[in-house]
């Protein structure tokens, strides 16, 4: 009866993604971390600092099982395991939360940051901290963010050179209604898909092309079944961690924060690392054969007017004054 109550409570805490394991001496607690990125990413780089952080700072009583590559599918059903509480925490891109949280999109409009320096002022301030209270209102505890970078766009057609390049393309974004719209603004037919899905649907034909940061083309091979790259930098893009709030609190106090400062320290190397990485990544990419251009002020120009609007768009769907106030930190 006693060892069938053990196993029947280890079954419980389980569930919320957290596991005790007792030992003789004391219990060691394993927290699931999941996400989609690959092995060669510097998101999947900071999952290991942050697994070598978490069970140096604790001694050993807080161990981490990473599962990176999508190894526990893709990037929504990590996001709903870490709702449900399956596992403890994911790290993925910030738009798989805008459904959740839609605050997020203010953080997504259309040529928005000119710098990383303010990206992340931004989201490391104020509104930062109002989104992380909104994270935390559906469940999810805020861990930290990092870089996914600036998004270009890629296609089989011919090189974007022009706002009327984009014209009927068929392009995957996202789950991000603010980027859907931007290229429907632009004059690209849109298509929200996982990531996991986007080689097939490209070497199918099923689609013209898509967009990302150099790091994602090149370590998910987008390359092999894409022709042309045109730096579009249309949008700046964010990686956040988030944990299971129920699972979170389940820590002691101790291991929370050493949890969030292991976070802070993997965060801090990702962001540096994935800078210096991301004209690597377009030099990679160059040299296994796609077809790059630049795009010029005057046609950047045209692009940012066709989507002036979706910034007043957005004031519909979340609180107008958070809209104003990510435009008018993003231009200090």
């Amino acid at each position: 009866m006693r060892n069938c109550w053990k196993w029947s409570s280890l079954l419980a805490v389980g569930a919320f993604g957290l596991a005790v394991v007792l030992g003789p001496a004391e219990a060691q607690t394993r927290l699931r971390f999941a996400g989609n990125f690959p092995e060669d990413h510097t998101a999947t780089g900071a999952m290991k600092i942050f697994k070598e952080e978490v069970e140096k700072r604790s001694n050993g009583e807080l161990q981490i099982d990473n599962f990176p590559a999508m190894q526990l599918g893709g990037a929504q059903e990590n996001v709903d395991q870490v709702r449900s509480g399956t596992i403890f925490a994911v790290v993925t891109s910030i738009a798989y939360f805008t459904r959740t949280v839609p605050e997020f999109e203010t953080l997504s409009l259309p040529f928005l940051f000119d710098t990383r320096a303010k990206a992340f002022a931004v989201i490391d301030g104020d509104v930062g901290k109002k989104i992380d209270a909104k994270l935390l209102d559906n469940g999810f505890v805020s861990l930290g963010y990092g870089e996914l970078g600036y998004r270009h766009a890629t296609n089989s057609q011919h090189p974007i050179k022009s706002l009327e390049d984009f014209k009927g393309l068929k392009i995957r974004l996202q789950p991000n209604e603010v980027h859907l719209a931007t290229f429907r603004a632009l004059g690209a037919n849109p298509i929200a898909m996982d990531v996991k899905e986007l080689y097939s649907a490209l070497q199918q034909g099923v689609l013209d092309g898509q967009e990302n940061p150099y790091n994602i083309i090149a370590t998910r091979r987008f390359n092999e079944v894409q022709k042309y790259l045109s730096a579009t930098g249309h949008f700046y893009d964010m990686i956040n961690v988030v944990a299971n709030k129920r699972a979170f609190e389940k820590l002691s106090p101790e291991h929370q924060t050493i949890v969030r400062e292991s976070m802070l320290a993997a965060m801090e190397w990702q962001r540096a690392e994935a800078e210096r990485l991301d004209l690597v990544w377009r030099d990679k990419l160059i040299e296994a054969g796609m077809e790059f251009n630049e795009v010029s002020p005057e046609a950047r120009a045209a692009m940012r007017k066709a989507t002036a609007s979706i910034a007043e768009d957005l004031k519909k769907r979340v609180d107008p004054a958070l809209v104003d106030q990510v435009l008018t930190e993003a231009t200090k």
